[in-house]
């Protein structure tokens, strides 16, 4: 339940939960929900589907893994860690004393960088004054398309040192309000049936980050694979990460 990553913004996956379920346009071709699918024909009893196996189905069951919480303290050397790539930590069937035990071993484990991602952003906001938010705790929110703008404004209401927004994918064009927000992630989608991004909208949020001097990282063009149109825009890298972390996401 923890691993290296290929994901580029990180280094590492920590899965202290699994499952999911579709909440907005931003799940239709979820990966989780593919890679769910195939490790379960494999035999893993991590992943629980109701009925068929089909990875085309609304999600997949929620669990808390016990066994889990202990994996950061066996990481001697400081990692950045993406927490719960297979899952979403503010899903309303994850305990609110469960995620209190995720954020306490990520307080007591200082040598890692954690970097929490949900959609669920109301939860996030409601539960946030409960949780101990050490400097080494990022809290970001992901955000497809105008509509789902606001989970931008729950995230302010958290007191995360660092607070970012994952524009991934990239649905439609946005008018952001960077105050207050330390980090943008942007990217195209990847997979069968991929939705196409627009340059222009990319272009647009770069530039909106380039003007509130917000670090700006493009993850991918996407396409039937997540490397497949490669990571450059208008003939750049775009890898920028927060100060005071190492430049290992290059």
């Amino acid at each position: 339940m923890a691993q290296t990553s290929d994901i580029e913004w990180t280094e590492a996956t920590w899965n202290p939960t699994t499952g999911c379920d579709r909440i907005s346009p931003g799940c239709d071709h979820c990966y989780a929900l593919r890679l769910a699918g195939r490790l379960k024909l494999m035999g893993s009893a991590k992943y629980q589907f109701d009925g068929s196996l089909k990875t085309s189905g609304p999600g997949f069951g929620l669990q808390c893994h016990e066994n889990a919480l202990g994996i950061p303290y066996r990481w001697k050397r400081g990692r950045l860690i993406f927490v719960n790539s297979m899952s979403d930590l503010f899903h309303p069937q994850v305990p609110l004393d469960f995620i209190k035990r995720v954020f306490g071993v990520m307080a007591d484990t200082p040598q890692h960088t954690y970097q929490v991602l949900t959609k669920r952003s109301k939860r996030l906001a409601e539960v946030a004054k409960d949780l101990p938010w050490e400097e080494n705790i990022w809290m970001g929110v992901s955000i497809e398309n105008s509509r789902y703008v606001f989970r931008a404004d729950h995230l302010r209401e958290t007191p995360a040192k660092i607070k970012f927004l994952s524009a991934e994918p990239l649905l439609g064009p946005l008018k952001l309000d960077l105050t207050g927000l330390d980090w943008v992630i942007a990217g195209g989608e990847s997979g069968l049936g991929a939705r196409p991004v627009d340059a222009d909208w990319l272009r647009e949020l770069r530039d909106i980050c380039i003007e509130a001097d917000v670090p700006f990282f493009f993850k991918q063009w996407g396409g039937l694979t997540p490397k497949a149109g490669g990571r450059e825009l208008d003939g750049q890298l775009w890898s920028q990460i927060p100060m005071g972390v190492k430049e290992v996401l290059t």
